[in-house]
């Protein structure tokens, strides 16, 4: 393995495991080696005593020295002073063999594969000699242990690695999938409260916005025949203060997401009479509205947008139009809901207004977006027909199967 994968390896609470078995295995078999040798008085049992003291030691040291982890020459070089002690110890008992077990592990576990197998093929080999020495014969059981002793180091380790490995990939897949759906959360609320900012503003322009332009039309209109007529001044300040009380209710319910007045205590038909008889005392066009087909229910969303378009679509005319007739027309089909607002003003080149936000817009040019954002929202169209000094026509179709009329509605 290469020293980032040691230190990482280093780092597994499977591998501290494995590692304190390794130690403790090699501590057991080093004192199982010196315990025979005391036991069955073998004629070289001091050697063994000091020999598997001096291989503990040197054991010890590796554990206790950061280079032996991190750097792989360091790591040779206790591996070799520990393989030199460990073949003392094999000539002087053949219990030295089992040691060759635990050795395959450590060799393995601390230098590359390309120069850990043969050290583990090197290590076998020694094994074998020293228990055939030993012996006095070469059988199959003398090669057969050491060999599948490290054979079963070899796939052990390997077989580790390649778990790891998976481990690995698995831990950056989680973290590549939480950090995904970090993402998304985030562009879920970026996009929610984009949606709600969008809300908001087109509720502004179409009822605040509105309404403040109509109060300042009357409170300057009061203002240019104050001096003169102060009656019609005070009919004009008393039609301001009702916009402003209309304006005012209809900022709590669009800041509580509830319908408009006009649709709380009526039909939409009646909404839109309504709103022209309005636009027309208190701007002074001709506003005229029909309705064209049997009127059907309708779902309060498409309800709220027609009454929210033809408020826009009127403003527009009042402020920017100089017409002096309005048509507006609302037509009930089998499975379309249509509304036309035709005046005959200044007209414009549609192709020419700015989009909002821009430099060009100002102040202007969001009026037709929110309405075109208000038809999109319910799969519907918006078309605006218009040329200069040709009028403008505003014309918007809902999709809308006709729902069946209740008792009350047909009344």
């Amino acid at each position: 393995m290469t020293e980032e994968a040691v230190t990482a390896h280093s780092l597994t609470p499977v591998l501290r495991v494995l590692r304190s078995c390794l130690h403790l295995m090699v501590a057991a078999l080093l004192a199982l080696a010196s315990v025979r040798a005391v036991v069955d008085h073998a004629p070289h049992a001091p050697a063994v005593l000091l020999t598997a003291a001096a291989l503990f030691a040197v054991y010890a040291v590796g554990p206790r020295l950061p280079r032996v982890r991190t750097s792989t020459g360091a790591a040779a070089l206790w591996l070799a002073a520990v393989a030199l002690v460990w073949l003392v110890l094999l000539a002087l008992t053949p219990d030295g063999v089992w040691l060759a077990f635990p050795l395959f592990f450590v060799q393995l576990h601390l230098l590359p594969l390309r120069w850990a197998l043969p050290a583990v093929v090197a290590t076998t080999l020694a094994a074998i000699a020293g228990f055939a020495r030993h012996t006095h014969s070469l059988g199959v059981g003398t090669v057969l242990g050491p060999a599948l002793g490290a054979a079963v180091a070899v796939a052990v380790v390997l077989g580790y690695e390649a778990l790891y490995r998976e481990s690995e990939q698995r831990r950056r897949l989680i973290e590549e999938l939480t950090e995904a759906r970090s993402e998304l959360a985030a562009a879920e609320h970026a996009a929610g409260v984009l949606a709600e900012r969008e809300r908001l503003a087109r509720e502004i322009h179409d009822t605040l916005a509105q309404g403040l332009s109509s109060i300042q039309l009357l409170l300057r209109a009061a203002e240019r025949v104050l001096p003169q007529r102060p009656e019609a001044a005070l009919g004009h300040v008393r039609q301001a203060r009702t916009a402003a009380v209309d304006n005012l209710a209809e900022a709590r319910r669009f800041v509580r997401a509830l319908s408009p007045p006009d649709l709380e205590t009526g039909s939409l038909p009646a909404a839109l009479e309504r709103l022209c008889a309005t636009t027309a005392r208190t701007s002074g066009l001709a506003v005229h509205c029909q309705v064209s087909g049997a009127p059907t229910p309708l779902p309060t969303p498409h309800e709220v947008a027609l009454l929210r378009i033809a408020q826009s679509a009127l403003a527009n005319t009042v402020q920017h139009a100089a017409a002096a007739r309005v048509e507006l027309t609302l037509s009930y089909m089998d499975t379309e809901v249509a509304l036309d607002v035709v005046d005959d003003g200044a007209g414009f080149v549609p192709a020419d207004v700015p989009a909002p936000g821009s430099a060009r817009a100002g102040g202007s040019g969001f009026g037709l977006a929110a309405m075109r954002a208000r038809a999109r929202a319910l799969q519907g169209t918006l078309a605006v027909e218009s040329a200069p000094g040709e009028g403008t026509a505003v014309a918007v179709t809902l999709p809308c199967a006709a729902a069946p009329a209740t008792p009350e509605a047909a009344s």
